[in-house]
C-alpha cells in the first residue's frame, strides 16, 4: 500500500476509518478530478479576463494564499476534502489564470502551449500506466520521492536566499543549466502523476471511505498544477533564448 508521494502514503489509507456505506471507487475519483478541473478552469478564466483590466497581482496573491491554506487543511483533515478540495481548485485557478495571463502578454501563445503539453503528458502517462508500460514499483517510488524532495529543498533554499536580495545562480536563468534544471523538474513532476494513479487504485482496492475520492482527486490536481507551472517556466526560458 505504500506510496512515496508526500500527499499519498500508506498511512493515509491505513489510518482512514472503515467505510460505512459505499466505499470509494476509481471511477468516482476520476469524476471528482473532472469537477476539480472544471473549477480550476472557472477560476483561471475569471483571472485571465480580469487581468486585461488590471489587478492580476491581487488575484494571484489571493489564489496563492487561499489555495495554500486549503491545501494544508485538506492534508491534515482529509475527511473535509469534499469541501476543501473544490476551494483549493477554484483559488488555484485564480493563481494559474493570473500568472498565465501576465506571461502570455509577454510571450504570446505560451499559455496555450503549456496547457497542451500538460494535458498531453497527463493522457500519455495515463495511457502508459493503464497499458502496464509504467509501474509504480517501490524503486520507482523511491526515485520519484527523492527527486521531489531534492527539488523542494532547492526551491526552499532559493526562497531563503531571495529574502536576502540574492538568487541561486544558473537554475533560474535561460542558459543551458537553467533549461536542463527545468527539464528535470518537469520529468519529476510528471512521474508524480504515476504515483497519483497508483494511489487511486490502491485506495479503491482497500475500500477506503467515499471522501477519499475527493482526496485522491486533490492529490492528482496538486501534481497537475505543479506540472503546468513547471512547463510554463521551461517555455519562458526557451522563449528568452530566441
Amino acid at each position: 500500500m505504500s506510496s512515496k508521494n508526500p500527499i499519498f502514503s500508506s498511512s493515509v489509507i491505513e489510518n482512514a476509518p472503515v467505510a460505512y456505506g459505499a466505499p470509494m471507487t476509481v471511477q468516482g475519483a476520476v469524476q471528482k478530478t473532472g469537477i476539480l478541473l472544471s473549477l480550476v478552469s472557472v477560476g483561471a478564466a475569471f483571472a485571465w479576463n480580469s487581468a486585461s483590466r488590471g489587478g492580476a497581482e491581487l488575484l494571484i496573491l489571493t489564489g496563492l494564499i487561499v489555495g495554500l491554506i486549503a491545501a494544508l487543511v485538506t492534508c491534515f483533515k482529509k475527511e473535509w476534502s469534499p469541501v476543501t478540495a473544490p476551494i483549493y481548485a477554484l483559488f488555484e485557478g485564480l493563481l494559474l489564470g493570473g500568472v498565465s495571463a501576465k506571461l502570455n502578454a509577454a510571450y504570446p501563445g505560451i499559455a496555450l502551449q503549456a496547457c497542451m503539453l500538460t494535458f498531453g503528458t497527463l493522457f500519455a502517462l495515463l495511457g502508459a500506466y493503464r497499458l502496464g508500460w509504467i509501474r509504480a514499483t517501490e524503486q520507482f517510488k523511491a526515485v520519484v520521492i527523492a527527486g521531489t524532495m531534492a527539488i523542494g529543498l532547492v526551491y526552499l533554499v532559493s526562497m531563503v536566499v531571495n529574502l536576502f536580495g540574492a538568487q541561486v545562480p544558473l537554475i533560474h536563468d535561460s542558459g543551458q543549466v537553467g533549461i536542463l534544471f527545468s527539464l528535470a523538474v518537469v520529468v519529476i513532476a510528471s512521474m508524480n502523476l504515476i504515483l497519483d494513479f497508483d494511489f487511486m487504485e490502491q485506495a479503491a482496492a482497500a475500500q477506503a471511505p467515499k471522501y477519499m475520492e475527493w482526496y485522491s482527486a486533490f492529490g492528482l490536481m496538486v501534481s497537475l498544477i505543479w506540472l503546468y507551472m513547471e512547463i510554463l517556466k521551461l517555455l519562458v526560458k526557451l522563449a528568452r533564448r530566441r
